[in-house]
């Protein structure tokens, strides 16, 4: 597959930064201003920030503001994924990755770590089928290091622990012994081992993606002021899914109308939560892409 890449050499000082957050994670009007502070801290820590995207049927790695706004001016920008990608680019197709294209795409132009959110995982049996994301799969296929605060507490995340492990994918803690539950900071699952100093993870990071050629996760939690404590996330959980169920969605379509209706009946804060994680995780993958 021939990508679209502007990151400069050495490509292992990138930062690969996903599209989907931008068009589908936070109001359109907020996404312009989102993915110029992302880039400013990558740049802030002395690493390249890529964000990567579809851009006309175009897979492209270290999109510019011009191309980031003719997605977010599109009506309709699909979430390109594994299994979609293909279809898309085929078409002409603008595309918003998520995490398994970015892992793809940042892949193929040398980039060697990623900051997102949190990754997919298992579905805690939503519908009659089982309900796994392409992101743990992608982790098998690319030699990419993701930054993230776990899996989002809305899914199975002690499941989806179990299925990284079956995967042979290493969880890294960052200053933690446990796997962060998106917005809380720790889970019923731990990890496999814990760093406390970005150095010393650089370094193993790049060994252990040379070694394996698979993927590897770097957990960080969310930063403390902003988790929401087990409790009062039950019962937003509650709410929201009992409004969700109301709406007859299913697939693909009940993460993000689970998301919506957390947002509106937490009134606002579990975005802001959203967001305080996805800027400390793009803070730590630039400090460990200037370390390698």
């Amino acid at each position: 597959m021939d990508v679209l890449s502007r990151v400069p050499s050495p490509s292992s000082r990138a930062v690969a930064l996903e599209t989907t957050l931008l068009v589908h994670g936070v109001p359109r009007e907020a996404g312009v201003s989102l993915g110029a502070e992302l880039r400013e801290i990558v740049r802030g820590a002395g690493a390249f920030p890529a964000l990567v995207g579809l851009v006309a049927g175009v897979p492209t790695v270290g999109m510019g503001d011009q191309e980031v706004r003719s997605l977010l001016d599109s009506a309709h920008v699909p979430k390109a994924n594994s299994a979609n990608l293909g279809v898309l680019m085929h078409r002409g197709s603008h595309g918003a990755t998520t995490v398994s294209t970015t892992m793809e795409l940042a892949a193929l132009a040398g980039v060697r770590i990623f900051a997102t959110g949190g990754i997919g995982g298992v579905h805690p049996g939503y519908g009659e089928h089982l309900d796994i994301s392409s992101d743990l799969a992608a982790f098998t296929r690319f030699p990419v290091a993701v930054v993230t605060s776990g899996v989002k507490s809305i899914l199975d995340v002690v499941g989806t622990r179990e299925a990284l492990e079956t995967l042979g994918i290493p969880v890294i803690g960052f200053g933690t012994d446990r796997f962060p539950a998106f917005y809380q900071r720790g889970s019923g699952a731990g990890v496999d081992a814990r760093f406390d100093d970005v150095a010393d993870l650089a370094r193993f990071a790049a060994q252990e993606l040379h070694r394996t050629g698979r993927g590897l996760v770097i957990a960080n939690p969310i930063p403390e002021a902003d988790e929401i404590r087990e409790v009062e996330w039950a019962d937003l959980l509650r709410r929201a899914r009992a409004e969700v169920d109301g709406l007859g969605v299913s697939g693909r379509d009940v993460t993000p109308a689970l998301l919506g209706s957390l947002h509106r009946i937490s009134g606002g804060r579990t975005l802001a939560a959203n967001l305080s994680l996805v800027r400390s995780n793009t803070k730590l993958a630039a400090m460990i892409a200037a370390s390698f």
